[in-house]
């Protein structure tokens, strides 16, 4: 029988357990297998055990993205829980909720800093249960070479500038490069027709999403939503704009003219496989929607070194560790929220880039759609859109059926 993460959740929270170790040994589990970002935890680690002796060693525990939820929660759920965890926005409501993490006010340093929109997701009853270590805009990257191969000669940039960076000129700019070029046009990284929420990049710009903030009600068979479905399946079966489904391209190995991604992944780039540039996520008949992937560290209540945890947390996110780890993972704090500062410790971006893309993107951008029970809504949503991948498919009874599948747990 299938056990959701809410459930497994509620168990946790109602452990306990005791940190009488005088030798502690910590574990954090986290999704990068970049080098240079696991490089810079190991360097704050080390600082860290100089000044406590005590602990002997802090290891991150990389497990693969597209697996990472269920082999946290069976951690969580056995005999093996990690002392700290990485857990992504979609998840937050449920692990607030079954209060399965330590509340972290007491021991973090200068909380007050952080900015409200990016504590929202983790708090209740003004208690903070996850530092927000990651608050990622969306953008849209683009390979300059390609462009030049298929002929484009005006920019993203030029475009913005004009007041014509739209969904309409990127998907036009988009099917250009994939039949001019053979390559793929847009891609939107990680969707391959299977994580729906990254398609919140391009409803926002209609007006659309999963649900209105109370999450009480399905918004998928929404006028909107329609309106951004329909754009969105034209783009992929009859402009090509998009690689359709089984087909994979990556963009930053130089398969794809675009890609919307979040700033974070610019680390693929570091080696200069191409000329690229970056601007925000084009604006839609509705709006001008910014949308922000974000990612806090917990101390699960049923960790064996939970005060040492915390410590080391409040150590790993202060303003000087944030600052370094800011040319990674965007940061929460008001101070750093800056394209000067923020371009001291992120070489491959320009300020104006920055302010373009990050400063901008985090003061007006919202995070992607979350919910409690979101194991269960998530493979929902994901079954009840596959007949939308077709070239015939009937977009509103597949919008319609997403809606049916999901109100029920959606009013619980």
């Amino acid at each position: 029988m299938r056990v959701t993460l809410l459930a497994l959740l509620l168990v946790v929270a109602g452990c306990s357990s005791s940190t009488g170790n005088a030798e502690v040994n910590l574990r954090m589990t986290v999704w990068t297998s970049e080098k240079t970002q696991l490089a810079l935890f190991d360097e704050i680690a080390n600082e860290y055990k100089q000044t406590n002796p005590n602990v002997k060693s802090i290891t991150f525990d990389v497990v693969p993205f597209d697996r990472y939820n269920t082999a946290l929660t069976t951690q969580l759920a056995g005999s093996n829980p990690p002392d700290l965890a990485w857990i992504l926005e979609r998840d937050a409501p449920d692990f607030v909720e079954s209060k399965a993490l330590v509340n972290l006010g007491p021991v973090l340093k200068n909380p007050e800093e952080l900015t409200p929109a990016s504590t929202k997701l983790w708090q209740k009853n003004g208690e903070l249960y996850a530092y927000p270590f990651s608050t990622s805009p969306f953008g849209m990257f683009y390979n300059k070479d390609l462009f030049a191969q298929a002929g484009i000669t005006e920019t993203p940039e030029q475009a913005q500038a004009a007041g014509r960076w739209t969904w309409d000129t990127a998907m036009q700019m988009a099917a250009k490069v994939a039949a001019s070029t053979g390559k793929s046009g847009l891609v939107i990284r990680d969707f391959e027709y299977k994580m729906w929420v990254t398609l919140a990049s391009v409803w926002r710009g209609f007006g659309a999403d999963a649900w209105p903030q109370d999450g009480k009600a399905c918004g998928f068979s929404s006028p909107e939503m329609l309106t951004a479905m329909t754009f969105l399946h034209k783009a992929i079966f009859a402009d090509k704009a998009l690689p359709g489904p089984g087909t994979t391209a990556d963009f930053f190995a130089g398969q794809s003219g675009m890609t919307v991604a979040q700033i974070s992944r610019a680390g693929l780039l570091k080696e200069k496989p191409f000329q690229w540039g970056i601007v925000p996520l084009p604006a839609g008949p509705k709006a001008n929607a910014q949308v922000i992937g974000q990612a806090g560290i917990g101390v699960p209540v049923k960790g064996k070194q939970k005060q040492a945890a915390a410590d080391f947390l409040a150590f790993f996110t202060n303003p000087a560790n944030s600052a370094k780890l800011s040319q990674f993972f965007p940061p929460a704090r008001e101070s750093l929220i800056n394209a000067q500062g923020l371009a001291k410790v992120s070489p491959l971006f320009s300020a104006e880039q920055l302010q373009n893309v990050v400063v901008n993107g985090i003061k007006t951008g919202e995070v992607l759609p979350a919910h409690t029970n979101s194991a269960k809504i998530n493979s929902l949503v994901q079954s009840a859109l596959d007949p939308l991948w077709k070239p015939d498919a009937n977009v509103q009874a597949v919008l319609d059926g997403v809606c049916k599948a999901i109100n029920p747990v959606l009013s619980q």
